[in-house]
């Protein structure tokens, strides 16, 4: 897994990181697609150092609290928080 795959497979997320309402049916279904696919530790701290790059980009302005949001719109569990400061290094 590569950070342009993760970035392809969310861009359906990206209208409701910047204007808000509801995420894109397309932004759910790959949130759940690319945790079906970290099906080991390397793939999983890979998906959050790219999400922690997102994060950093989003930072300021409501951008990253949507982006942080995310997981629990599209009643996804993801094991950690989409945050600039997130450890990827503790993901197992």
């Amino acid at each position: 897994i590569a950070c342009g795959q993760v970035d392809s497979t969310l861009m359906p997320c990206l209208q409701y990181v910047q204007q808000g309402g509801s995420p894109a049916r397309g932004c759910c279904t790959g949130i759940q697609n690319l945790l079906a696919e970290a099906n080991n530790s390397p793939d999983r701290r890979t998906i959050c150092g790219c999400l922690k790059n997102v994060a950093n980009g989003a930072s300021g302005g409501p951008y990253i609290t949507r982006a942080a949001a995310l997981p629990s719109k599209c009643n996804v569990a993801l094991p950690y928080k989409i945050s600039p400061s997130v450890d990827c290094n503790s993901i197992h």
